[in-house]
């Protein structure tokens, strides 16, 4: 099987649940919510053409629909976008260990990547997939779940770049034969040490989970 953490996968349903996710946690109020909605038209026709023509109208759908994401940041002030209950100045995360442990020669022996040495941000690759950004990613995984692949979905309760609202909704809305019973599926509590640590939705092979911590 396989994880999908924070994850922009289905960009079409996400960017339409960025405004909701911002509301519903307060970062701005409604009439703020409707202004920036007026641009979903523009964003949503944008991601359509990247799906047909692909290459430089990828960048360009990238580039329209990222406006939502900035406005709502312009009105909501100063916070960090992966932790809204921080402040901006705490964007600054230390990967040193991951990136540590993940060049250890033993680590590196097991995943079969040879001499490559790990970045945890590397600028190249992020270049490289510009393009890739605005794409439905979801197609592939209905067949992985037909032949019983089990994939989990998870996002941070207080992540607003890839937020948990938006990943629910594409989970949700996927097409496969387990859809409308994933989708009736109650939610529970996800415990750790006995201790709650996020909503837990499952059915088959698929689980959604909503970290909260």
């Amino acid at each position: 099987g396989f994880a999908i953490g924070n994850g922009l996968t289905n960009p079409e349903i996400q960017f339409n649940a960025y405004t909701d996710f911002a509301l519903d946690n307060g970062l701005i109020n409604k009439s703020e919510h409707d202004y920036i909605n007026k641009m979903l038209p523009q964003c949503q026709k944008a991601i359509e053409d990247c799906g047909i023509k692909g290459g430089g109208a990828c960048e360009n759908a990238r580039s329209i629909c990222l406006e939502i994401f900035d406005m709502i940041l312009a009105f909501a002030g100063d916070i960090n976008y992966y932790d809204i209950r921080k402040k901006s100045e705490d964007l600054l995360y230390d990967f040193s260990k991951m990136d540590t442990f993940l060049n250890l020669k033993t680590v590196r022996e097991v995943l079969g990547v040879g001499d490559v040495e790990f970045v945890s941000c590397s600028g190249a690759v992020y270049e490289a997939m510009l393009e890739d950004w605005m794409k439905n990613l979801e197609v592939g995984i209905p067949a992985l779940l037909e032949d019983g692949i089990k994939v989990l979905v998870y996002a941070g309760e207080y992540d607003l770049i890839c937020n948990w609202l938006g990943n629910s909704r594409w989970v949700d809305a996927m097409k496969w034969s387990g859809q409308k019973e994933f989708y009736s599926s109650p939610a529970i509590s996800y415990l750790v040490d006995s201790e709650e640590a996020g909503i837990l939705k499952s059915h088959g092979p698929l689980a959604f989970l909503k970290v909260c911590v």
